[in-house]
């Protein structure tokens, strides 16, 4: 976790709240110990804490940014993450949970990691995940195209190459939460759009912004707090596969091919 956590902490208290949960907290991992709640919630949870701060890694290296533009900047990601391997070895873990783990790293090729992501990414065009993004991009664009709803992904998150761009939001959708209302907060959809038109250079601080922001937080609550547990859950339970590249779900002991599962807080599935 790099942030608040609210991800990793509605998978504590799934977990707390269903005697029959198949997956065991045994790790935290934080990047930003010194910004996020990950000592906290490790007191908290009576959690163990590996701390790995990637901007102190990167400003041993001389290295003010962390993003991936740069060779160099590319090669200190791999030694970071040659180092997270090494520190998370010795606690033997199955598999891992990005709740809001911000750089990309590819712990992902070494074992499975669950990634929840604020859009539908079973909405596509012409093959291409039109709701994939960083922050508030999914949002925005859900509610720019007109969408009546929002939903989260959880997602088997994969290895990168490069700056990451190809990969990102590019794994299997395990699951995606109900619909969600969007909430246009007394702004008619032409006036968000020309807002969007006029935007020149991040970071934006506009009313396009405000709704996004506000929409997003829902979606928190109503789709990653309800989906990520129990996507996480099934998947700890052996419940996923792939045949050739294909999603599948186990059910009532029989293996069928899946789009992808729906999850509803009243513990429903709903397999397409």
């Amino acid at each position: 976790m790099s942030g608040t956590g609210t991800n990793a902490e509605a998978l504590f208290r799934y977990h707390a709240g269903h005697p029959e949960c198949r997956f065991v907290p045994a790790l935290i991992v934080t990047d930003a110990p010194e910004h996020s709640r990950a000592r906290e919630l490790a007191a908290a949870w009576n959690i163990p804490l590996v701390e790995h701060d990637i901007r102190a890694f990167y400003a041993a290296r001389g290295e003010t940014a962390i993003s991936l533009v740069s060779e160099r900047r590319r090669a200190i990601r791999s030694e970071w993450t040659e180092a997270l391997r090494e520190l998370v070895l010795p606690w033997k873990i199955d598999f891992g949970v990005l709740a809001g783990f911000v750089p990309l790293c590819n712990i992902t090729a070494d074992l499975p990691c669950l990634n929840v992501h604020p859009g539908d990414l079973t909405v596509e065009t012409d093959g291409r995940r039109i709701l994939a993004g960083l922050h508030f991009k999914p949002v925005e664009t859900a509610i720019l195209a007109g969408h009546p709803a929002l939903r989260s992904s959880v997602i088997l998150a994969q290895p990168f190459e490069g700056s990451g761009e190809a990969e990102m939001d590019s794994g299997p959708v395990l699951g995606v939460s109900r619909p969600m209302p969007v909430e246009l907060c007394g702004e008619s959809p032409e006036a968000l759009a020309a807002i969007q038109a006029g935007r020149s250079r991040a970071p934006y601080r506009d009313r396009l912004r405000e709704v996004a922001a506000h929409n997003l937080e829902r979606l928190k609550l109503c789709g990653d707090h309800v989906v990520f547990p129990r996507v996480a859950d099934d998947f700890a339970a052996g419940r996923f596969g792939l045949d050739g590249g294909r999603l599948c779900f186990r059910e009532a002991g029989q293996w069928r091919p899946v789009r992808t599962v729906e999850y509803g807080e009243d513990g429903r599935r709903l397999l397409s």
